[in-house]
């Protein structure tokens, strides 16, 4: 029998702004994370995950210490990050740190691992970006050793071995929930699975069904190798309000001031408000009234066969408040409804689910 879908959602931290419409300061803003996972936490979603960044727009640098803070004052949520940078970390404090957050948690702790967006953090901590793939590569390959929480011998190039090595804490349960996160690369998809780690597809723009091939890629990889079937989730952003119209007038401002902005830092031209509908309506921004946002989830789940749905309900500047209703709306409202038409006949809720979006 198949696990029920979890619903999560995700944020990076990033830096919101007052009732004044000037920014907030970092300490307050990870102050708002928390009492967003515990508003998260009581109305009944699954998980949360913390990004981590080390930029001017982003508050949180060390997911694991604002994880710990939750873990203090939630009880069943599941503590994540969306990602961990592994390739500018060590693998083996990485380990310790969510080990450790595992048992603060009793239990809770997950990793999504991945090379990140961003590459800030290379030149910060002293890492060549020429060996981007490389370094990733091979902390991952040393992280699934460590996985196993027995001894470790491993060697690499990149850094120095281990003969013998155990690493503490060791987790209650004997191993540590850990996904890769994939952008849309072949590669990335079987690495996941020759690893045997679960698989979260980062599908920020676009129909979400053009990912089906990478699902297939992914469990076809597992028979393979003989892997019994593993987790695959989709994080994707979004915005819920009262009707469509206002979250979409809502997040609209934010989105594209945040667009614009990495976008000069990375060739894109700037966005319009024809294109940011054209996501809402048929790509993969998951933003409108809880109906709209739950049909549109439904279609995904039912076209992807996903076993997780990681709304990421941050955006730029968009404020506190207004993150904490799309959490509200998301677990009281959004999960329900999906809940409902995943549970009617596989095709007549794909269907209806598509003329609602529609």
């Amino acid at each position: 029998m198949s696990a029920p879908l979890e619903f999560a959602i995700d944020t990076f931290g990033d830096v919101t702004v007052g009732a004044d419409g000037h920014r907030l300061p970092y300490a307050q803003v990870i102050r708002n994370v928390v009492e967003e996972a515990v508003l998260a936490d009581s109305v009944g979603i699954d998980a949360i995950g913390i990004g981590e960044h080390h930029r001017d727009d982003f508050a949180v640098s060390a997911p694991e210490i604002v994880l710990a803070t939750i873990a203090g004052r939630t009880e069943r949520i599941r503590l994540g990050t969306a990602v961990t940078v592994l390739s500018s970390d060590d693998p083996v404090r990485v380990f310790e740190r969510f080990a450790t957050l595992d048992a603060v948690s009793q239990g809770r702790a997950e990793i999504i691992l991945g090379r990140g967006s961003f590459t800030e953090s290379f030149p910060l901590f002293g890492f060549d970006l020429a060996q981007y793939e490389e370094l990733f590569e091979e902390k991952l390959d040393l992280f699934s050793h460590l996985l196993e929480e027995g001894p470790v011998t491993w060697r690499g190039r990149l850094r120095p071995g281990l003969k013998d090595q155990h690493v503490y804490p060791k987790t209650e349960s004997g191993r540590l929930r850990t996904w890769i996160g994939v952008g849309g690369s072949p590669e990335s998809v079987v690495r996941a699975a020759r690893y045997r780690m679960p698989l979260m597809l980062a599908i920020i723009g676009g129909p979400p069904e053009r990912f089906a091939p990478y699902v297939d890629l992914y469990h076809r990889a597992l028979d393979q190798l003989e892997v019994r079937r593993l987790p695959v989730g989709v994080h994707s952003p979004g915005h819920i309000a009262e009707t469509d119209g206002q979250a979409r007038d809502e997040l609209w401002p934010h989105y594209r001031a945040m667009h614009d902005r990495i976008g000069r830092e990375r060739g894109w031209g700037p966005t319009t408000r024809s294109r940011f509908e054209s996501e809402a309506d048929e790509g993969s921004l998951y933003v409108g009234s809880p109906e709209t946002v739950a049909a549109k989830i439904a279609k995904t789940v039912g076209a992807l066969g996903v076993d997780r749905f990681e709304l990421k309900y941050s955006s730029g500047t968009l404020a506190h408040e207004k993150l904490m209703n799309t959490i509200r709306l998301y677990g009281e409202e959004v999960v329900p409804r999906v809940r409902r038409l995943l549970a009617e006949a596989p095709a007549e809720a794909v269907s209806r689910a598509a003329r609602v979006v529609r």
